[in-house]
């Protein structure tokens, strides 16, 4: 069975740090690119972040441009989300995502994390 945690959401104050975890279980990790999305009540769900397979190239949206990195570690099978210079609209619940490199219609979602920026 495929299981996907997300761990590290909690209340933050605006320009602080936070860094996201999701741990992968019951699938092949290295096969699959990983996704960061998050949604806010009232709001479609935003992709936030994409790493590929190999962990080789990564993208983001334009919101967050220089302010979260996404990355993992293969041998752990783990995805983190590292955010800097949170903002309030960075509020959201975050969802990890992985989708098979090939096979793009095999994917599972996390749980999700809340993160909440506030002062």
């Amino acid at each position: 069975q495929v299981q996907l945690v997300e761990s590290g959401g909690g209340l933050v104050q605006p320009g602080g740090s936070l860094t996201l975890s999701c741990a992968a279980s019951g699938l092949t990790f290295p096969h699959y690119d990983m996704n960061w999305y998050r949604q806010t009540p009232g709001k479609e769900r935003e992709l936030v972040a994409t790493i590929t397979s190999a962990g080789g190239s990564t993208n983001y949206a334009d919101p967050v441009k220089g302010r979260f990195t996404i990355s993992r570690d293969n041998a752990e099978n783990t995805v983190y989300l590292q955010m800097n210079s949170l903002k309030p609209e960075d509020t959201a619940v975050y969802y990890c995502n992985a989708e098979h490199k090939i096979l793009r219609r095999i994917a599972y979602w996390g749980q999700g994390t809340q993160v909440t920026v506030s002062s």
